[in-house]
């Protein structure tokens, strides 16, 4: 009966070698303390006999450092690598990781109301990282108080962005948004109307009532079309006359149909403000396929400054989502290495609690070709 070869191990490969262990574990943890030729032996020998590298758990336990972070969004795993301002972010807090030698694990949560609907708060609980960024989650987010009583380092991104008590990354987006409705004002709209993506975790797929949007829980989504509504209002136009329509998941075939149900049950509006650059490249893409065209039949405002957007020529708000994520990614290294300096002198009880961190970043205007002066009479088709 043949047994399986026993596997190399730290002591084994020293004797083998003929040095100690800690020259052995500086081949793999230190290898600036060894000559290259040195390193190559012991790497060498350890493949021969089989010792995959010094156990990570033991390691994390020795130097109370995990060597990753979590993520957690409350999005399907694909948002991620889908959106483009989502993927601007990750690769921001990606150049983050690369400087604090750091790994990634992105937790998502879905987008599912009923949390006994995935296993998040599990991922969550069980996430072997040194602290979390939570990016652009609802205020009630069940997952977000599940991250907070981890009791790690934390920041948030984008939302929730109105407590003062957590570490936050983001932009004013009330002011943010101003701009670019301001436009529409200056050449003359008075009927426009907003599309949104998703305001609460309650999902509204269609018109959004005063109710709604006063009690929206994503403040990202809720703090635009509040920037756009109050411009408007200044320009004499109620908020109750500005038809905002609203759609749970943020994708191609949702903008789209977005897009459609507003300029079919308000053909009256002239220009649309849309918070998220998808749907702008929507109700651009609708109006061509109807054989309209922009600003001549309707002006078109976006919110990101997505490539993708600013080639079509739309006039939209370019926010730094990957500066965003360094920022966020930032942030987070010097609040674990602080957590840990204080960790390390057993002075957490004595320490002073250190006030949160505020980082808001500015936002810019990209000026394309969609904004005119209004048409006169409803949608030519």
């Amino acid at each position: 009966m043949n047994h399986p070869a026993r596997r190399g191990t730290l002591a084994s490969i020293a004797a083998e070698l003929g040095v100690s262990r800690t020259t052995v574990s500086n081949a793999y943890n230190k290898p600036d303390q060894l000559s290259p030729q040195l390193r190559e032996k012991i790497l060498s020998t350890a493949r021969a006999l089989g010792y995959p590298g010094p156990d990570p758990t033991a390691r994390s336990l020795r130097t109370r450092r995990a060597g990753a972070i979590g993520v957690l969004l409350t999005e399907e795993l694909t948002y991620a690598f889908e959106d483009q301002a989502s993927l601007e972010f990750m690769s921001g807090v990606s150049q983050a990781c690369s400087k604090m030698n750091a790994s990634m694990l992105l937790v998502p949560a879905g987008v599912d109301p009923d949390p006994a609907a995935n296993h998040a708060a599990e991922l969550i609980n069980q996430a072997s990282v040194d602290g979390f960024i939570v990016y652009s989650v609802a205020r009630d987010d069940p997952f977000l108080q599940t991250v907070i009583h981890r009791n790690l380092p934390t920041v948030i991104c984008d939302q929730p962005a109105d407590d003062s008590a957590t570490n936050f990354v983001g932009i004013d987006d009330v002011t943010s948004i101003k701009p670019v409705v301001q436009q529409l004002v200056d050449v003359g709209h008075t009927k426009v109307g907003i599309l949104c993506i998703r305001l609460d975790r309650t999902p509204n797929n269609g018109p959004v009532s005063a109710e709604r949007l006063r009690t929206a829980q994503m403040h990202v989504q809720r703090s635009r079309i509040t920037g756009a509504l109050e411009v408007l209002e200044s320009a004499g136009i109620s908020p109750e006359s500005v038809p905002i329509i609203e759609r749970h998941i943020n994708n191609e075939n949702t903008s789209r149909s977005a897009a459609e149900e507003l300029l079919s049950t308000h053909p009256d509006i002239t220009a649309v403000v849309c918070t998220v650059d998808s749907m702008a490249i929507a109700v651009a893409d609708v109006l061509t396929q109807r054989g309209g065209e922009f600003p001549r039949d309707l002006s078109i405002t976006g919110f990101d400054g997505i490539p993708q957007a600013v080639s079509r020529g739309i006039t939209t708000v370019r926010q730094p989502s990957r500066r965003k994520g360094q920022e966020s990614g930032d942030m987070l290294a010097q609040l674990i290495e602080e957590s840990q300096q204080a960790q390390t002198a057993k002075s957490l009880k004595g320490a002073r609690t250190q006030s949160a961190r505020r980082v808001l970043l500015e936002t810019s205007v990209v000026q394309g070709e969609s904004v005119g002066p209004p048409r006169q009479g409803n949608l030519p088709f």
